[in-house]
């Protein structure tokens, strides 16, 4: 190579052999290059890993499998979000003409994706009442179809711990299959897959990531119905790019250190409501729900909350509050806003790693 136009494209590569990076590298490419057809033909052989980042990059692959590993699961994958992570990991038990039932009280956006998007594929969905397992055997029954049960291992916004023991013994029972969101617990307080759950998800946007700077998913589990969700993340599009592979990985290395010192502060916070508002708090995971009494203007509550931001999100390493009714539930009909006790008044906290001290100070000003 002699000009400049040639010497600009064909930069400078260093042989990744001779250097041993403390860091995982960051593989920020489209593509993987060949150094022969023979070497390309074995990669369709199965002698190669990466062709197209879209079907497989060493930063995504590492993300699902630290997740896994976490996780105590044999395999995972990486999706774009965690949506993305709950549609690959449904359809990769589901087909149409199939059934899912999950609980009603799931996330609003995930009661979304349930309810309005698996029916174009022909799948129908059911919900029920999780805490009331005659309920869940009573559909059982009723619909054989139902292939798969589908819950969270502590509910958004009202923070039920799941009782994963009367699911896993419906699954022996009835044959299905079981999918449990694990966000807001994370392996730190609670291993799904351990307990007998088949598919575990996250939304690794919130805790893994955790520093509100990256939107990923990673879903996790038996290891036939991964390579099957792998399958259906390639083929749809649900891929997660490397770069927010990396910044999820990145996260995850302080990911205990972080749910401690935020469950120690949700459990303080929790106190600290029990005698100004109706409180939800399960005693882990570090999220604190609770409903203002209604002769409190929820408006001017929000208004007083100073360096506490209103955000339609969670898990960050500050201290936040949410809106259900007018955010994640805000798609919700008034009578299912009802049934799942979404009112006006509702406002979920997630609690960061400032101190306690003046997260209280902060939160007992907006009391007034």
């Amino acid at each position: 190579m002699t000009s400049i136009e040639t010497k600009s494209v064909h930069t400078a590569t260093m042989k990744e052999r001779t250097i041993q990076s403390k860091v995982m590298p960051l593989y920020q490419t489209s593509a993987f290059s060949f150094s022969s057809l023979e070497e390309l033909e074995g990669y369709y052989e199965g002698n190669g890993t990466y062709l197209y980042s879209r079907t497989a990059n060493p930063n995504t692959d590492a993300l699902g499998q630290t997740v896994a590993d976490l996780e105590q699961a044999p395999k995972g994958v990486s999706a774009s979000s965690g949506t993305s992570a709950i549609l690959a990991g449904i359809l990769s038990v589901v087909k149409s003409g199939d059934h899912v039932l999950a609980a009603q009280d799931v996330y609003g956006g995930t009661f979304h994706l349930l309810k309005e998007e698996l029916v174009l594929m022909g799948i129908q969905v059911h919900f029920a009442d999780f805490s009331d397992r005659s309920e869940i055997e009573g559909i059982l029954i009723d619909f054989p179809e139902v292939k798969l049960l589908f819950s969270e291992s502590i509910t958004n916004p009202f923070l039920r711990l799941e009782n994963m023991e009367n699911l896993c013994q419906l699954k022996d029972h009835y044959g299905v299959r079981v999918m449990i969101d694990n966000t807001f617990a994370t392996p730190y307080t609670m291993t799904p897959y351990l307990l007998g759950a088949d598919l575990v998800a996250h939304s690794a946007t919130k805790y893994l990531g955790g520093h509100s700077d990256v939107t990923s998913g990673v879903l996790v589990g038996d290891a036939d119905l991964i390579g099957i969700a792998e399958k259906r993340v390639v083929n749809l599009g649900l891929n997660l790019s490397p770069f927010e592979a990396w910044l999820t990985i990145r996260g995850i290395k302080t990911l205990a250190l972080r749910m401690k010192t935020q469950t120690a502060n949700a459990g303080a916070i929790a106190n600290f409501l029990t005698d100004k508002a109706r409180v939800w708090y399960p005693g882990v995971g570090a999220i604190v729900s609770f409903e203002l009494p209604e002769t409190m203007d929820v408006s001017k509550f929000f208004s007083l909350l100073g360096w506490i931001k209103i955000v339609p999100t969670l898990a960050g390493v500050e201290t936040t509050v949410s809106y259900p009714y007018g955010t994640s539930h805000r798609a919700l009909s008034a009578e299912e806003k009802e049934k799942v006790g979404v009112t006006r008044q509702v406002i979920r906290l997630s609690a960061g790693i400032e101190g306690i001290k003046d997260i209280l100070e902060q939160l007992d000003a907006a009391f007034g």
